[in-house]
């Protein structure tokens, strides 16, 4: 059995090096930059820039695989995010961040769907679940480690920058070794936002929303934490807890949306994010486990709602359709995470740093109120023609092409309920 899956062992463990690699960078620019005095709207900016480059990969990279073939893709993939990761380090410039960040959002989109497609391609029927699954171990693993690495040197020097450029080397080594054939050529991307509104209005509201609070968070997050005083150890822990926190309350959360209507799940979660979201903001936590505490509470819940609504979404969408709106929903999450960072460092700047839960309360409530006005629009799906929910990280380090690795992207199509037809 171990032999079977030997191939798919060597890919994780280039996606190991590449997510470590991506969380560290990710997490050291705000941190360095707020350090050097960068203003709060170009830090988020960076984000922003991630965010616009990682969706353009998505469109653009499956044609390079095309020409070129999937290890040199690759390849030059990860080799462009080292050099960006060293660039960044060598030459601080806030204007010079925000380009390259750019360009490291467009190599991790075309590293990811190549490994998810290579891990796609090497997957059987009977083990792609367990693929699945691994895959999600490796992707949640290997951010947070990436993240805690930053504890681990000084901000205020080059090291943890070579230290990014090394992890993104390493992960060429596994798939350049491996003896895994490559795979079909990628499948291009498509976004057709009339037809995922059409299927579900309050999955496609909520992926969108969510993206714009996640992308704020995940970008500005660790400017909150360095400019309410707490240790950069405290800083990547945060960052790491609140990732950790909502992968540990996927289950619990997604079996009881198996069991009512999901909306009401999805709105009571988004409230309550919303209400952790302003809590902080008037208590104002500057303690450390206090900080820890209650932004963890607030992670529980924020990174659950993705995974929420595409279930949601696929309990309308006919057995066929389940790749093409997935990947739209992915998409249009993505867009989210453009707009965040935007709406958050502003807040920040004029108010004072718990601005930043402003920014995530907004979206949040605004995802309740509109969820609980379709309730009153529409029924829900029988329980006994739902699908069963999965779980599905709500990070920007998977692309649509991981949405062929999950299990459901193999069924035939069955003959649909009328009630099923019907958006929610």
């Amino acid at each position: 059995m171990f032999m079977s899956f030997r191939p798919v062992l060597s890919l994780l463990w280039g996606t190991a090096f590449l997510l470590a690699g991506s969380g560290l960078h990710g997490l050291i620019l705000p941190l360095r930059g707020q350090a050097e005095g960068f203003s709060t709207t170009a830090l988020g900016l960076l984000g922003t820039a991630w965010a616009i480059g990682f969706v353009a990969g998505c469109y653009l990279a499956p044609r390079l695989v095309r020409k070129v073939g999937h290890v040199r893709a690759y390849g030059a993939f990860a080799a462009s995010a080292s050099i960006v990761a060293l660039m960044t380090g060598i030459w601080i410039n806030e204007y010079a961040w925000i380009i390259l960040r750019a360009f490291t959002g467009f190599a991790m989109a075309g590293a990811f769907m190549v490994i998810e497609s290579w891990l796609n391609e090497r997957s059987t029927n009977e083990n792609r679940g367990t693929v699945f699954g691994l895959y999600m171990m490796v992707t949640y693993a290997s951010i947070m480690a990436g993240q805690m690495v930053v504890a681990s040197a000084d901000i205020g020097n080059g090291s943890l920058f070579m230290m990014a450029g090394i992890l993104f080397c390493a992960s060429l080594i596994p798939t350049a070794i491996s003896s895994a054939m490559a795979p079909k050529p990628l499948q291009s991307v498509s976004l057709d936002i009339k037809g995922l509104y059409r299927n579900s209005p309050v999955a496609s509201a909520a992926c969108l929303l969510v993206g714009i609070a996640n992308g704020a968070w995940g970008t500005l997050g660790a400017v909150y934490g360095a400019r309410i005083g707490i240790s950069t150890f405290e800083i990547a822990l945060m960052m790491s807890l609140v990732v950790l926190a909502g992968a540990l309350a996927q289950m619990p959360v997604g079996r009881l949306s198996d069991r009512m209507d999901r909306r009401y799940v999805l709105a009571g979660a988004a409230a309550g994010c919303g209400v952790i979201a302003l809590l902080i903001f008037v208590a104002m936590p500057r303690n450390g486990i206090a900080v820890l505490v209650m932004t963890a509470a607030y992670g529980m819940l924020a990174y659950t709602l993705y995974s929420i609504a595409v279930a949601h979404a696929n309990d309308h969408a006919s057995p066929e359709d389940f790749v093409k709106v997935s990947g739209g929903l992915l998409l249009l999450y993505g867009f989210g995470t453009m707009i965040g960072p935007v709406l958050g460092a502003p807040l920040m700047d004029y108010l004072r740093p718990e601005s930043l839960f402003l920014a995530t309360a907004l979206p949040h409530f605004v995802l309740a109120g509109y969820t609980l006005l379709r309730i009153s629009r529409r029924a829900p799906v029988p329980i006994e023609d739902r699908e069963a929910f999965k779980t599905l990280p709500s990070e920007r380090a998977v692309t649509p092409q991981a949405v062929l690795l999950d299990p459901r992207s193999d069924m035939e199509p069955v003959d649909q309920p009328e009630e099923r037809q019907d958006a929610a």
